[in-house]
């Protein structure tokens, strides 16, 4: 029996996988673009799937539709930051991805990069924000450029890279309208790269490259311009070396199922972890498909196996 049978079997038994995307946060319209591509490829495979989006009926309704599986697809806060992960286990219903520890950890920045430095694991420094903060002081221990970001939030919304102390203050009111937690962080200037964590497996290295030099949210879901170069151009004994740092990151937060890990790589040939993504996005732009597609993982079979995860870790 093919491991997609076998799959579509475990999950047939006594209701519905149902995908959940959509929801509330920020990251809505991306959230509903994966959960819809999940869906129809579960329904490709022969699995009985539905669609659910939160602001439907809420956990009731999620709860009527009598799941075998959740397929998680949504992205942000109520879905990414262990919210939905701790209900679902009250409820006692499988579902994909990290758990409520890492998933939590995983949506707050600040936290994750404490949890790396503990470790001992490469991450750029950081200072948290407020609105009175002595903005020379950060400039002075970070240094120009910068890199402004909201705590909880994904897609790089809220995000600016900030070149002068001028800018300083206004970059921090413009994350303040995501979140209200604030972060500078050094900036790392050099190459980046994600990480794709399927299971044990660590796929093939993507190194991003954007005309504009900056992955914002136009250049990760509405550009045709930015490219995802595969392979991605380290040699073997680096990439190995990523591909272990980033298994290593995503263990540390208690990762577990499927994930993504940012990195950049600074001109000596430093990494440096960014986040990690627990939700990550399966749009036609994102990085996951691409990944597994080079390593001769067909988007179908990428779901099946995302979906595999929930059924392995409901029996552990």
């Amino acid at each position: 029996m093919s491991e997609r049978a076998a799959v579509g079997q475990q999950v047939r038994g006594d209701g519905p996988v149902v995908v959940v995307y959509g929801g509330s946060s920020a990251e809505r319209e991306v959230s509903l673009k994966s959960g819809a591509a999940v869906l129809a490829a579960l329904k490709r495979q022969g699995v009985a799937a539905v669609g659910y989006d939160p602001q439907e009926g809420g956990l009731v309704g999620l709860e009527a539709l009598a799941p075998s599986a959740v397929f998680i697809a949504l992205h942000g806060r109520g879905g990414e930051d262990g919210t939905l992960q701790g209900a679902l286990e009250l409820l006692g219903i499988p579902y994909t991805g990290s758990g409520v520890l890492a998933s939590a950890l995983g949506m707050d920045k600040q936290r994750t990069k404490q949890v790396w430095q503990a470790l001992g694991l490469p991450t750029p420094e950081s200072i948290m924000l407020a609105p009175d903060t002595e903005w020379a002081a950060v400039a002075s221990q970070l240094g120009f450029p910068l890199v402004v970001k909201p705590v909880h939030e994904g897609s790089t919304l809220g995000i600016s890279i900030v070149r002068s102390e001028a800018e300083l203050e206004a970059a921090y009111r413009d994350a303040a309208t995501f979140d209200t937690q604030i972060m500078a962080e050094r900036f790392v200037a050099g190459e980046e790269y994600t990480v794709t964590l399927l299971g044990e497996t660590v796929l093939p290295v993507i190194r991003v490259e954007v005309p504009g030099g900056f992955y914002d949210y136009a250049a990760k879901y509405l550009s045709n311009t930015t490219q995802y170069h595969l392979p991605c151009g380290l040699d073997e004994v680096d990439e190995r070396a990523l591909s272990a740092l980033c298994q290593q990151a995503f263990a540390a937060m208690g990762g577990r199922g499927w994930g993504r890990v940012d990195v950049m790589r600074d001109a000596e040939g430093s990494f440096w972890l960014l986040e990690v993504n627990t939700v990550p996005g399966m749009t036609d732009h994102s990085l996951v498909p691409q990944a597994a597609a080079h390593a001769g993982i067909d988007f179908d079979e990428l779901v099946v196996r995302i979906l595999a995860t929930a059924e392995s870790k409901s029996a552990s």
